[in-house]
């Protein structure tokens, strides 16, 4: 798989995230899992992208005890200051919290130290300055190697970037939620900061191969998210079957052409869908190698355009812990 630039980080141009195979989307299947690991570091992939509260630290030590051996093939990113405290999740991005969560990440991780360490969310009772100071304090002590937010607005981007160079920032973006496009995209490639889009996929709403949340699994976080339920899935299924028209004139599928689109928004994006199978890894990856013409691409876009989508990407509950420009 080709390579792009992130930051001062070289990294394929699709990146995997591993949430999935702990939580989020039903029930985690170890040796699926195993397989699909490996199996993306044999077809190309050099980026992949864990924090600490997936699966409340299961994440990690998957990626530990399974990719130990092959630490040398890839670039990995994990997050910390989200947490869940008896079963409530929350936010601490205190210098404290922030260097006892690296420790712990290491340590499931059974690593000296980790690429790229993002602050998952902003926490709104700390100065950035501060959460970020502290990633800075492990920089110096060699256990990360690049700092990065997540979810964050451009404001508090250059007020991070004011107290530590920026590597890379996390934010959701695909064709159907295109926040970052307000101010955090300028902002990023004013300061020389990557961009990683995750839920390039919309948690795989845009592959087509969500069609009725009750065929989902138990426990999958989609059966909350506003933009799934039974009042808005049909209209916005309507988006994804013309956008599938374009898919099948390239002989490709939903995914791949969604994957394609963010792409082709910057040669500096690296997308990381998230998977836990190893036929959407390797699909997945031959989005690399698709040349979409501009007028479709552009096509796309206007299906998708501002306003057509309907609901908010996440529950009320998690909607107040984002940080969105003004």
């Amino acid at each position: 798989m080709e390579e792009r630039k992130l930051g001062s980080l070289n990294v394929s141009a699709i990146g995997l995230g591993c949430m999935s195979m702990s939580q989020g989307y039903g029930v985690a299947d170890r040796d699926e899992s195993e397989r699909a690991l490996h199996r993306a570091l044999d077809v190309g992939y050099t980026f992949l992208d864990t924090a600490s509260i997936y699966g409340i630290g299961h994440n990690e030590t998957l990626i530990g005890e399974v990719l130990g051996s092959r630490r040398d093939e890839f670039v990995l990113a994990s997050k910390c200051g989200i947490v869940n405290r008896e079963g409530k999740r929350g936010v601490d991005g205190t210098p404290e919290n922030v260097k006892k969560t690296l420790d712990e990440s290491l340590q499931r991780l059974n690593m000296e130290y980790i690429d790229l360490y993002y602050l998952h969310r902003r926490d709104f009772n700390v100065p950035i300055e501060e959460s970020v100071g502290a990633l800075a304090d492990e920089v110096r002590a060699g256990k990360i190697g690049h700092i990065g937010l997540s979810e964050c607005s451009s404001e508090t981007i250059r007020k991070a970037h004011n107290e530590h160079t920026i590597c890379a920032v996390q934010s959701e973006y695909s064709l159907w939620t295109r926040d970052p496009e307000y101010k955090v995209l300028d902002c990023c490639k004013e300061l020389g900061i990557g961009f990683v889009p995750f839920s390039p996929l919309g948690r795989a709403f845009l592959a087509g191969v969500v069609r009725n949340t009750d065929e989902l699994e138990e426990g999958d976080m989609r059966k909350s998210m506003p933009r799934f339920s039974d009042e808005n899935i049909e209209h916005n299924l309507q988006l994804v079957d013309e956008f599938t028209t374009i898919a099948d004139d390239y002989s490709c599928t939903p995914a791949q052409l969604a994957l394609a689109w963010v792409m082709a928004q910057d040669p500096e994006f690296v997308p990381i869908p998230g998977t836990k199978h190893v036929k959407f890894v390797e699909e997945n990856a031959g989005a690399a190698e698709l040349n979409i013409v501009k007028a479709d691409l552009n096509k796309a876009c206007e299906i998708f355009a501002s306003g057509s989508v309907i609901g908010d990407r996440y529950h009320p509950t998690q909607m107040i812990s984002l940080d969105p420009d003004a």
